[in-house]
């Protein structure tokens, strides 16, 4: 009986570590190919979020905050004011609506490669333990296809706690205080973007210089977390012109193989 126990675990124990060995090896291509066409989508259009929290101002504090974390990635993304407007006056405002149904009309009416839909699950501040929390889910819809090609969810919590050293009773009351006043202080907004930061890692877009070199980077995890403080946050990035350079090479030599590959077929 020991025996049969014993060999059952084993098995169990090889499926589980081939599991995670299949998952950590799926490289970008293969987990979205459709970033990797000939017509790669090159364009966003940002939904209203989701907003499924009892935070009213949610939904309009996060939407402000995903302009910047997808031109991070390289793509183009319409005017968040310019949109929003627009969307309202077409009646378009509730994204629940399109989440799952025929998105091809904003494809028509923005040329819109993606829309972007986003749903707040959390966001909430805890001046005791010392963090703000918020978690969002993130949907990428090919307006083309109404095909999902990118789905992600992550957590970011960012801690808001304050150490005091010694002081006993004293010292504790004051790490106390100042905590929740530095929970209380923290924008919203700040601990977002790094949520949009430390989760979106779709592939890079066209307006990258890292468009089509990190095909065959590792494919991320889904969901995600990240926790760190966020005192000086930006989620600016900036290459150099050696990192510039190096992905430019990389891209050519990767479409100089594709070409061979494609014209050898």
């Amino acid at each position: 009986m020991k025996a049969k126990i014993s060999l059952v675990l084993i098995a169990l124990a090889a499926f589980a570590l081939a599991s995670c060995t299949s998952a950590a090896s799926v490289k970008n291509i293969d987990a979205h190919p459709e970033f990797y066409t000939d017509n790669p989508p090159v364009s966003i259009l940002v939904m209203p979020p989701i907003n499924q929290t009892n935070y009213v101002d949610a939904k309009d504090y996060f939407y402000y905050t995903l302009e910047a974390a997808l031109a991070n990635k390289g793509y183009y993304v319409f005017p968040p004011l310019l949109s929003m407007n627009t969307l309202q006056e077409n009646s378009a405002y509730d994204s629940e609506l399109f989440l799952e149904g025929n998105i091809a009309a904003f494809r028509r009416t923005f040329g819109a490669d993606l829309l972007l839909f986003t749903k707040i699950t959390e966001w909430e501040k805890h001046p005791v333990g010392g963090h703000v929390d918020v978690t969002v889910e993130y949907i990428l819809r090919s307006t083309a296809t109404g095909e999902t090609i990118y789905q992600r969810k992550g957590t970011f919590d960012a801690d808001t706690t304050v150490s005091v050293n010694g002081g006993g009773i004293l010292g504790l009351l004051i790490q106390v205080a100042a905590t929740a006043a530095k929970t209380a202080a923290t924008d919203y907004t700040t601990v977002a973007r790094a949520c949009n930061y430390s989760t979106l890692d779709m592939p890079a877009g066209k307006y990258s210089p890292l468009h089509l070199v990190d095909a065959e980077n590792a494919a991320g995890a889904n969901p995600t977390s990240a926790k760190w403080d966020v005192s000086g946050f930006t989620d600016e990035i900036k290459f150099t012109p050696e990192q510039v350079s190096a992905a430019e090479t990389a891209r050519a030599e990767r479409m100089g193989t594709t070409g061979e590959s494609s014209a050898s077929e």
